[in-house]
């Protein structure tokens, strides 16, 4: 592409101010009106950076979560908090050694003071919070005629309340902050169609409305610098994939 950043007003022998005939460029007031470029300048940084960024993620002790908060670390964001019910095992404890600044918060995401405790302490501890990743959920993959009423509850109480709770909680912060932050939510491919291998329809509806979800927060939020996002992985195999209600 040739851009008057490189051209100059002549630009490519001369076509741009018509030294080379007439020319059906726009002019004003006899002045040749310069191209707009979309491209960067020379120098632009391509990378992608959370450099300085706090970033906060659910159920990030392992599985997803976990492989999102070592690609966040990976490209330099300040500090990671995994806000997880569970303690952290073997898999949490090799990624802290590699970067130390992996942390972790006991947090049950169904617990709205659970929650707002969690986020208080990050923003106490380092003075800020600029993304939250909403991942913490469960499946369960058996028929639909075999799910109970407690077991759908169960699932939507985490998948869709907690991490409804979690971006409720997280936006309120940034507002209260002035940060103009991201929120990331974890939906899936089922959000879309079925997962013929792993049948769930429970867990798909769950995924489906956090994906609506993610829209509509996405409009609400934007007048507040605020971004909100979903991700819809595919199938993937983690110690999650196979866990009982």
């Amino acid at each position: 592409m040739v851009t008057a950043e490189n051209t100059g007003t002549h630009g490519a022998n001369g076509a741009l101010n018509g030294s080379s005939g007439s020319s059906s460029h726009p002019t004003m007031d006899d002045e040749v009106v310069p191209y707009l470029s979309t491209q960067p300048p020379v120098n632009n940084d391509w990378r992608v950076t959370l450099e300085g960024k706090v970033i906060a993620i659910t159920g990030a002790n392992r599985g997803i979560g976990l492989g999102i908060a070592e690609v966040c670390l990976a490209n330099s964001a300040k500090v990671v908090y995994s806000l997880d019910l569970m303690d952290p095992g073997e898999d949490f404890g090799a990624l802290k050694k590699k970067y130390p600044n992996l942390k972790y918060i006991q947090t049950d995401v169904t617990s709205e003071p659970s929650i707002e405790k969690a986020i208080d302490s990050i923003v106490e501890a380092e003075g800020s919070l600029e993304g939250l990743v909403a991942n913490a959920g469960m499946t369960k993959h058996q028929p639909a005629l075999n799910f109970s009423r407690e077991e759908v509850e169960k699932l939507f109480n985490l998948n869709v309340f907690g991490a409804f709770s979690c971006a409720q909680i997280a936006a309120r912060k940034f507002i209260a902050l002035g940060i103009k932050g991201s929120i990331v939510f974890t939906a899936s491919m089922t959000s879309y169609r079925p997962n013929r291998a792993a049948p769930s329809a429970p867990y798909g509806g769950t995924k489906a409305a956090v994906r609506n979800m993610a829209h509509t927060l996405a409009m609400e939020w934007a007048k507040h610098g605020i971004r909100v996002n979903s991700i819809s992985p595919g199938f993937v195999r983690t110690a999650m994939t196979y866990c009982e209600l």
